[in-house]
């Protein structure tokens, strides 16, 4: 059981394969959306279904600094508040150049597709140097910029990337802002699957532990 999204980025297979062998079970509902079910909403309640691609803002301080630079807050400022609250680091690189969204990615590539995607495989760019000129490119308030980490299975090819996207106002990924994240799961019998976090944080990633502490308790109890 882990809040790390690196196990799972990098060898999620081999350690579901050898957790199974073990008699055992490997959580990580923390890697990607705080404490927001993600896989165990997937393993757990919809059977029979097949992801056929997702589409989500997954890193909290780049959707809270673009947000902010459309409000008319500098890049530093809003980068600096997030780090006030714990959220980036003091060295932001993995979140600012894409590494954080791009593991997240990766995590969700192998859990959903059963592919064997590692961070270094994801088409990555994140948002340094973005700043109001950059965004006032918008048309007229029409479109919002978002980094967006997305996904596709075709047959046996798995596509995935990390890219600020201009999206259209009314897309629900556009309406993310501040501390929250959003996921978009496509199904083949479901249509459309939304996951919404309203607020993330430190509190919801330890919450994510304690559902996993949970599932745990409730295989011994089986058992």
């Amino acid at each position: 059981m882990t809040a790390n999204k690196g196990p799972a980025a990098f060898a999620w297979a081999d350690l579901a394969a050898r957790a199974e062998a073990a008699g055992r079970a490997f959580f990580f509902e923390s890697a990607v959306m705080d404490g927001v079910p993600v896989f165990s909403l997937v393993a757990d309640t919809l059977p029979a279904l097949r992801i056929t691609a997702f589409r989500g803002v997954l890193n909290t301080t780049c959707g809270y600094v673009l947000a902010a630079i459309e409000r008319g807050e500098t890049f530093a400022a809003a980068l600096a508040e997030m780090q006030r609250q714990g959220i980036a680091e003091a060295d932001p690189s993995l979140d600012i150049d894409g590494w954080d969204a791009a593991a997240k990615a990766a995590v969700l590539a192998n859990v959903l597709f059963d592919a064997r995607v590692t961070p270094h495989q994801v088409e990555r760019q994140g948002i340094r140097g973005l700043d109001r000129d950059v965004l006032s490119r918008g048309a007229g308030g029409s479109r919002r910029l978002r980094l967006v980490a997305e996904g596709r299975r075709d047959g046996e090819s798995v596509t995935v990337r990390v890219a600020p996207l201009w999206l259209d106002a009314a897309d629900p990924l556009a309406q993310v802002s501040g501390l929250e994240n959003a996921l978009y799961l496509a199904t083949d019998h479901l249509g459309e699957i939304g996951i919404v976090q309203r607020d993330g944080g430190l509190t919801q990633t330890a919450y994510g532990l304690l559902a996993d502490l949970c599932r745990v308790s409730r295989r011994l109890q089986r058992a």
